[in-house]
């Protein structure tokens, strides 16, 4: 159970280091609130050809839970990349993947101020080292430098779109036991109907762009890949080993990006690049044991 959830999120957070780099890509070939209904759009599609009998099944369950899942489809689908791709257009694709390496700070803030959720003390070691391994990728190898660093408006939005996301993460504890196909189902109808009020907005001030080739090819991507896999393995690592300890594999989503976008955009690779990434991986393994004590595994002694 610990070994497929760390493949699930680690499957995640590359998909979703993707995601910002292909949202970068997309600038000037599709319009963000666009992108955003498009790839929602999709991947309902896909999920209703293949989920639709189950969704049958699970009907009165998820009759009587309908408020709160078009809650979790509006904000942490719609309203948190609707943030994400607005940011792109006025900052990095490094910075937005940096920046939601602070969603396992608000997880564990929002559980403990919630619901009590109690973080050993081991955790707390674990998330600075790897906080500091992601200060080391923003601050490019020079964290005095962060002191000097003024918030333009992309990375004013992302920031809110990280707690978006971290209070989206608490939240899943409430969903109903329907099956994957019947949840992503209803969460992206909901997200798609979400962005129509901002699709709406964005052809009223004449920003609305529709895509071109390059645009589909990215739309398609990004629905497959960080929409409906991501998706599905984030929502199933969270069932198997809690949202703390879930979250805080979000640290990788940073590195991850860093690494696409040296790779995709042609950003220079440094040596803070591979020392941010031990840290991270360091620091996520000394709190997943401290973790694992705290839920009484014997594996985490």
């Amino acid at each position: 159970m610990q070994r497929n959830a760390y493949i699930l999120l680690l499957a995640t957070t590359l998909f979703w280091g993707a995601n910002a780099v292909a949202g970068k890509l997309a600038v000037g070939h599709v319009s963000p609130m666009v992108l955003t209904a498009l790839r929602w759009a999709v991947a309902f599609l896909v999920l209703f050809c293949v989920g639709h009998r189950r969704l049958r099944a699970d009907w009165a369950l998820v009759r009587s839970h309908l408020g709160l899942l078009f809650l979790l489809g509006f904000f942490g689908f719609t309203l948190f990349n609707v943030a994400l791709y607005t940011a792109l257009a006025h900052t990095s694709a490094i910075n937005v993947s940096i920046e939601q390496g602070g969603i396992p700070m608000f997880i564990f803030l929002l559980n403990f101020l919630l619901f009590r959720v109690r973080v050993a003390p081991g955790q707390m070691v674990g998330f600075v080292v790897s906080v500091t391994g992601v200060v080391l990728v923003a601050s490019h190898g020079a964290p005095a430098r962060l002191l000097a660093l003024e918030l333009n408006l992309g990375d004013a939005l992302m920031l809110g779109a990280v707690l978006v996301y971290a209070g989206y993460t608490v939240a899943l504890r409430f969903k109903p036991a329907i099956h994957w196909q019947s949840f992503l189902m209803v969460l992206s109808a909901a997200a798609f109907l979400g962005t129509v009020p901002f699709v709406a907005a964005e052809y009223a001030f004449g920003a609305l762009a529709w895509p071109d080739g390059r645009g589909w090819a990215l739309v398609a991507f990004i629905a497959l890949f960080p929409s409906l896999l991501a998706q599905v393995f984030y929502v199933r690592g969270v069932e198997l080993i809690g949202a703390n300890r879930a979250g805080l594999f979000v640290n990788l989503v940073p590195i991850f990006g860093t690494v696409l976008s040296i790779l995709v955009l042609g950003e220079d690779l440094r040596p803070y690049h591979a020392l941010a990434l031990a840290m991270t991986l360091g620091g996520i393994f000394v709190a997943e044991r401290a973790g694992r004590r705290l839920a009484g595994d014997p594996a985490g002694r």
